[in-house]
């Protein structure tokens, strides 16, 4: 009796004493609800938004965030960038892909995506390796990247247009959507890196007055040009952040903009990401020498948050930031905490959606190592991307591709063994490049003698006139020669101390080819020796005595750690050229409004430009030929509903190749203003010799939509020109029979 009272005490001290103990100690495995992932982000987020104080929030709100100890949260850099691949992240050695603009070229959405899996992989591994050393306060190692860079580049002067997939909202918006789509990947919890859509909006130059200007666009070119590409990244690609511009938009700035921020980002498009200033552009506010749109830091800081501006980046020491006066602006009643908390949720919620505050084996990404760094794939894709973006102007005679047997080649001009060139800006470090020169020279064996000469300067300051007779005398026996020319980033950039003939604080004014290269292809011309010209440029070069008197001209962009690897490829026939132009090559600066600083897009691109241009928008050869024929489009096409096209492309030459296949629109007889044409679909194709393939085309409604005057979009009943082929259907591509062209009924 005594043993069954005995075991009946033991079994009530254990289901009292017991039993809570065990269900607290699992209750008690987080010492805050914030730290358990089994909670919904919103959760974990109000959590520890709540435990904060002011200044702790506020702190919070500049991207050198400082760690909260006592709560656990480590510091956190929201300062980091991957425009081409994972860039300035020191220490460490990353792929370099070749630049925006070259990529662009490629019009390949497929390459796009991958480089951009395989950016976020690098990335990835530096910020595993970067929380193992418990060092997350330094910029460029966290896995916010504040790209692509999707300005519109409306104007061949703007340094920064290299960073951006060209001039065309259509190609802008599909490559980032692309981009967007492949860094932050497909997993249903989290992101595998954060994008970030920049510069919201109307943004494109000038880079002296990018603090103070201020545009006053019309909502036709504002929703016709400037928007669209933004749209599709916060609406289709749900891109993580946006970063507001520096200037402003119809009197106020972009940070602070009711109608961008506000009317348009969160309430139109329903976006619930992150917006971050871009660096210093919460002092443009009020300082002197920028808007001057508010008296003193604190009601700036209150206004740019109110509008929602989440994060304010700055350049210098924590204590200079704006925002660290939204103390006062609290305690003058300027913003509540309540407002502070939006922002600071936002920017946690993004924290979290990255898995930062999990245990690395629930999250995949937390644990890719540093292996992937530079690994044969991402090396192998830098070089197809490199090969891919290269465009062929010109091939007279077809005198490309050249002989590996040639006995003597002459390597001249100023780009020719620049490192600096081939990587663009917001560039990262590989363990090796290939210059051009280096390239030619892996290329061919020793059969084949190279002389090498710099020859020229980009630019020689006053015009003067360059004795070139040594150096024509030491090259007249080469069976061909290379002059391998354009600029380089040193010339064109962001914000950049420049002041040469032609460039000035990183713009250009001045869209020819530097006078000092073109004497130097005269001379050189004079020796009757075939001369390949390789351009290597960010933005849109007139070359108009180049077009008229040298036989092949090669656009390389800046392309990256394989750009002379792939140009040896290409200019020696192991790969046939497919790019294409993202930009309009103009013949002169009389092509181009008188001043960048005009936003109107009169004129302007190809969709406006009334002149006739150089290269075409859309433009690039091959080393074989294509025949479009079979095109099928419904001879009536209701603009509420999708519509195919198709249309059989047949390589009709004798090398294999990739073909980019472009849809044009065109609506006639509108009494409304329409762009000229308009692209609305591309495919990069490969085609064997003597093969054809059907391409097919999906058009929704918003591609057949036209904008109205008012910025709405709108179903304008009429003719349509359907157009497709292997550039756009303009006197170039008529020419050379590339394109084809049906006229239907919008109804």
């Amino acid at each position: 009796m005594k043993k069954f009272f005995s075991n009946k005490l033991n079994l009530l001290f254990l289901l009292v004493f017991v039993i809570p103990t065990v269900a607290l100690v699992k209750r008690d495995k987080y010492q805050y609800k914030f730290q358990d992932p089994t909670l919904s982000i919103d959760q974990r987020v109000n959590d520890l938004v709540a435990q904060m104080t002011l200044d702790e929030k506020i702190n919070q709100m500049i991207n050198q965030a400082p760690a909260i100890e006592r709560l656990g949260v480590p510091a956190y850099n929201w300062w980091n960038e991957a425009l081409h691949g994972v860039a300035r992240a020191q220490g460490f050695k990353t792929t370099v892909y070749p630049q925006a603009i070259a990529m662009s070229a490629t019009f390949d959405k497929a390459s796009l995506h991958q480089m951009a899996d395989y950016t976020a992989e690098e990335g990835r591994a530096i910020n595993n390796q970067s929380i193992r050393d418990k060092k997350t306060g330094p910029r460029y190692v966290n896995l916010t990247y504040w790209t692509p860079n999707i300005n519109i580049f409306r104007d061949p002067r703007w340094g920064r247009g290299q960073e951006t997939y060209g001039e065309d909202p259509f190609l802008t918006a599909s490559m980032g959507y692309s981009f967007v789509t492949g860094l932050q990947g497909n997993d249903p919890k989290y992101l595998k890196a954060a994008a970030c859509a920049k510069h919201y909006a109307v943004h494109s130059g000038p880079e002296s007055t990018r603090h103070k200007f201020n545009t006053d666009v019309s909502d036709y070119d504002l929703w016709d040009t400037y928007l669209p590409a933004f749209k599709k990244l916060v609406v289709n690609a749900k891109v993580e952040g946006v970063m507001c511009a520096y200037n402003s938009l119809k009197g106020q700035p972009c940070c602070g903009s009711d109608l961008l921020l506000t009317n348009i980002l969160r309430n139109q498009w329903k976006f619930k990401g992150y917006v971050t200033s871009d660096c210093g552009g919460i002092d443009d506010f009020y300082k002197s020498a920028a808007h001057q749109a508010f008296p003193d830091a604190a009601s700036s800081a209150a206004d740019a948050v109110l509008h929602g501006t989440d994060v304010e980046c700055i350049v210098g020491p924590l204590p200079q930031a704006a925002y660290k006066a939204l103390t006062k602006a609290v305690a003058d009643g300027k913003i509540t905490e309540k407002d502070i908390d939006v922002s600071v949720k936002r920017l946690f919620t993004t924290r979290f959606r990255l898995g930062l505050f999990d245990p690395p084996e629930l999250n995949k990404f937390a644990q890719i190592p540093m292996s992937v760094l530079e690994s044969p794939a991402h090396q192998a894709h830098a070089l197809k991307m490199a090969r891919q973006s290269i465009v062929l102007l010109k091939n007279q005679g077809n005198l490309l591709p050249l002989s590996k047997n040639l006995k003597k080649i002459a390597i001249i001009g100023p780009n020719a063994d620049n490192l600096r060139s081939i990587r663009g800006n917001y560039y990262g470090t590989a363990s090796h490049s290939v210059t051009p020169l280096e390239g030619i020279k892996a290329k061919l064996g020793p059969a084949t003698e190279i002389v090498y000469h710099q020859g020229t300067d980009y630019v020689v300051n006053g015009g003067v006139k360059v004795d070139h007779s040594k150096l024509v005398d030491s090259v007249k026996d080469a069976d061909v020669i290379l002059f391998i020319g354009g600029i380089t980033p040193d010339l064109e950039g962001e914000e950049m101390n420049t002041n040469k003939d032609g460039f000035r604080g990183g713009d250009r004014t001045s869209i020819m080819l530097p006078k000092a290269q073109t004497d130097l292809l005269k001379d050189l011309k004079a020796t009757g020796k075939p001369i390949v010209f390789v351009l290597m440029t960010g933005s849109a070069i007139a070359m108009p005595w180049e077009a008229q008197n040298i036989p092949a001209i090669v656009n390389a962009w800046y392309g990256g750690q394989a750009a002379g690897t792939a140009l040896a490829d290409v200019l020696f026939g192991d790969y046939n050229p497919g790019g294409r132009l993202p930009v309009t090559f103009y013949a002169s600066d009389k092509d181009l409004p008188a001043s960048i600083s005009d936003y109107s897009m009169n004129n302007r691109t190809y969709r406006y430009f009334k002149g006739k241009p150089l290269y075409s928008f859309g433009y690039g050869l091959s080393y074989t030929n294509f025949k479009y024929d079979d095109l099928k489009v419904p001879a009536t096409i209701q603009g509420s509903k999708p519509v195919t096209v198709s249309v059989k492309v047949t390589n009709t030459g004798k090398t294999d190749g990739e073909e980019v296949t472009e849809l044009y629109l065109s609506h006639l007889g509108l009494a409304v203003k329409t762009p000229i044409r308009a692209l609305k679909g591309f495919e990069r194709t490969f085609i064997k010799a003597g093969e054809s393939k059907v391409i097919k085309f999906q058009l929704t409604p918003e591609d057949l939509a036209l904008v109205n005057y008012d910025g709405t979009s709108k179903i304008f009943k009429g003719k349509l020109a359907v157009s497709v082929g292997g550039s756009q259907p303009d006197s170039q591509s008529t020419a050379s029979k590339k394109t084809i062209t049906k006229q239907v009924s919008l109804i």
